[in-house]
């Protein structure tokens, strides 16, 4: 049986820095010279792997995206207290805390969402074959399709980074297929 993956670029590509997941998923697929037609479609070119470039989807809706894959991919963007434009992190859904009080399912973060799928009997993949790329930002509000000076000048070293590890940890048919 092949193994299916996902690899998802999140965000909004309106919002400055917040789209720079799905330029990273963007631009993966041009590397990877995929057609349009893999992005959904079925195996064929890459078997086993599904490239969503533009997902802005969370929660619940995000997991019936997922629903069926063995492994999941997301690349997002971050912005912590002391991060600088273009510093990335890399870890699973293990690291991800479950949402401490829920009032409403509108409120569930990913790791909730996760769990709450897995009760209901999707078949969702394990927490350790979650992998989460998110780089570091500067600014999510301004509304322009441009990544910020900061986090552009950075971007060939960060995306080479992020490809160079995705590719150690992809299927074989990803490295290949690549060249990464």
């Amino acid at each position: 049986m092949i193994e299916r993956t996902l690899i998802v670029g999140m965000g909004n590509p309106y919002l400055r820095d917040d789209g720079v997941g799905i330029r990273l998923a963007t631009d993966l697929m041009a590397r990877l010279d995929l057609p349009e037609g893999i992005r959904r479609g079925p195996a064929g070119i890459l078997p086993g792997l599904h490239i969503e470039p533009e997902c802005s989807l969370g929660g619940l809706t995000l997991v019936e995206l997922i629903d069926g894959f063995d492994r999941l991919v997301v690349l997002d963007s971050i912005d912590t207290r002391d991060g600088v434009p273009g510093d990335w992190h890399h870890f699973t859904a293990a690291s991800l805390r479950e949402t401490l009080n829920l009032s409403s399912v509108h409120d569930a973060n990913f790791a909730t969402a996760l769990e709450l799928g897995r009760r209901m009997g999707m078949r969702l993949p394990d927490d350790a074959e979650i992998l989460v790329y998110a780089v570091e930002v500067e600014d999510t509000l301004t509304f322009d399709t441009a990544l910020s000076p900061s986090l552009e000048a950075r971007y060939a070293e960060f995306a080479g980074e992020i490809f160079a590890d995705l590719a150690a940890a992809l299927p074989a048919t990803l490295e290949q297929a690549a060249g990464l």
